[in-house]
């Protein structure tokens, strides 16, 4: 992995002892937006080829219509496999196929989707950095995307990973930070979050009661403003945390 910034750590405030480290996944550990760009291309060529009708739709008609249905099942919008099907099954419906054809769309979508999506590995440095931790705190993975951990190499790292769905929300809701502390049968205080969304994983394990650390930049190489909610401390290099830590 090539960094183009030195090495910063910034400490807004002093880290107390904590028993276990969670990692968000996306834009964390990787950078996510190539893979799912590649699996929602992979997802609607093969809808398009096999439901020829829904070529008259361009990409932008599609998320109309998922953010309309989100408006109908608010549940959907914390969980984006259920989403998305959703959105397929009502996208081949209203071009006219029938329910079992739209059923099955959906399903075949969400099966390309899925394949794709996840049809990575996990750099070797970052699971090296992962691993090194891993001897010192049991690691775990709070996401709120539906990447599969153990096909690109977390589940030798991590002893879980949560998502969102079925009832728990998204970060920043502190649904999946409790679950996380109940499963590691801990305090939220002694639950450091890495992450690097200001909203999501910082102001979210804020909420929680957890403590955190915000990476930033992380794999896309990109800045983020900082929210009123600060993090215990501010990382540029998923490495520094073998020194901090």
């Amino acid at each position: 992995m090539t960094y183009q910034q030195s090495a910063s750590i910034i400490q807004y405030q002093r880290l107390q002892p904590f028993k276990a480290i969670s990692f968000d996944l996306d834009d964390t550990l990787y950078n996510n937006r190539p893979y799912v760009t590649h699996a929602t291309e992979q997802l609607f060529e093969l809808i398009n080829r096999l439901y020829p009708a829904t070529t008259a739709w361009r990409s932008e008609q599609w998320q109309q219509l998922k953010h309309h249905l989100f408006t109908l099942r608010p549940e959907l919008a914390h969980d984006t496999s259920a989403a998305r099907y959703a959105m397929l099954h009502q996208g081949l419906l209203h071009f006219g196929y029938s329910e079992t054809q739209a059923s099955q769309g959906a399903q075949l979508g969400m099966d390309c989707f899925h394949h794709h999506r996840s049809d990575f590995t996990v750099a070797s440095d970052v699971l090296a950095v992962l691993q090194q931790l891993g001897q010192q705190f049991p690691l775990i993975g709070i996401t709120n995307g539906n990447v599969d951990s153990r096909r690109i190499g977390l589940s030798e790292v991590m002893q879980f990973v949560l998502h969102p769905g079925h009832g728990v929300k998204m970060k920043p809701h502190s649904d999946m930070f409790t679950l996380a502390c109940k499963q590691l049968v801990i305090e939220p205080s002694q639950l450091l979050h890495i992450g690097d969304h200001p909203l999501s994983d910082i102001a979210g394990a804020k909420m929680a009661g957890c403590q955190s650390i915000w990476l930033n930049p992380c794999m896309q190489q990109k800045h983020k403003t900082a929210q009123t909610v600060l993090p215990h401390v501010e990382v540029n290099q998923l490495t520094l945390l073998l020194r901090l830590l």
